[in-house]
């Protein structure tokens, strides 16, 4: 799975004070809070993500394509720990899913969003 889609860093960088803000608060589920290691340097890092949940997994939207290093690390790693509404779950078994694939976690509304606005073409199925 690839995309070919090229996303300014600067609306990164713009909306990035604003989600790590409200990413994994108790009052704002939309967004959450992925922490892994990098894969080469070991480090601790975390980054903010929107994220639909169910009972058996979380589902991150990937906009910038399955490259991105941190889904690389998450990947890598076979696990990570996200931080949702204020608590935070251990995920393992990641795994790179399809559109088709990703449609069922969303209702009509915000699958309009992710599909038209954002343009995602790749998902990160984490596992509770």
């Amino acid at each position: 799975m690839t995309t070919t889609r090229s996303t300014p860093p600067t609306m990164a960088k713009a909306s990035a004070p604003i989600a790590r803000a409200l990413a994994g608060r108790r009052f704002f589920p939309l967004w959450a809070v992925v922490h892994h290691r990098g894969r080469k340097t070991g480090r601790a890092l975390s980054v903010p993500v929107a994220v639909r949940a169910t009972a058996d997994a979380f589902v991150v939207a990937l906009p910038w394509g399955p490259r991105t290093n941190w889904a690389q690390n998450v990947l890598a790693a076979g696990e990570c720990v996200l931080t949702w509404k204020g608590v935070d779950h251990r995920l393992d078994r990641p795994e790179l899913i399809t559109t088709a694939d990703a449609r069922p976690y969303f209702g009509p509304g915000t699958w309009a969003v992710v599909n038209r606005l954002i343009g995602a073409e790749s998902f990160l199925r984490l596992h509770r």
